[in-house]
């Protein structure tokens, strides 16, 4: 299941997604401490995002759906990070709603 958010206008709800940019993350571990149905720090001390099946998805710019019950959490996550590399967009036109390029 994934988050619905409400959409501008209260015309319905936009699906999210998260992704978590390696190049500055700090390894510090705040988000798999919030959420770690989620994220996940892999050998290489960087947190990624984990599929809906509990797998670590390595790629970059990997994404994974927001799940409803945890929507607080990541976005928690995404506020807390030292390194401001957590990024939750709408799925529908990529737009950030909570990270370093949300508006």
């Amino acid at each position: 299941m994934t988050v619905q958010q409400d959409a501008p206008g209260g015309s319905g709800t936009e699906e999210l997604e998260v992704w978590i940019d390696q190049d500055l993350c700090t390894g510090d571990g705040i988000c798999v401490q919030y959420a770690p149905e989620v994220f996940e720090l892999d050998i290489d001390g960087l947190a990624y995002v984990k599929s809906a099946d509990d797998e670590l998805l390595q790629d970059a710019g990997a994404t994974t759906p927001v799940p409803l019950p945890l929507l607080q959490d990541v976005v928690d996550s995404a506020k807390e990070c030292p390194g401001d590399c957590i990024h939750v967009r709408r799925v529908s036109d990529s737009v950030e709603v909570y990270g370093p390029d949300a508006d």
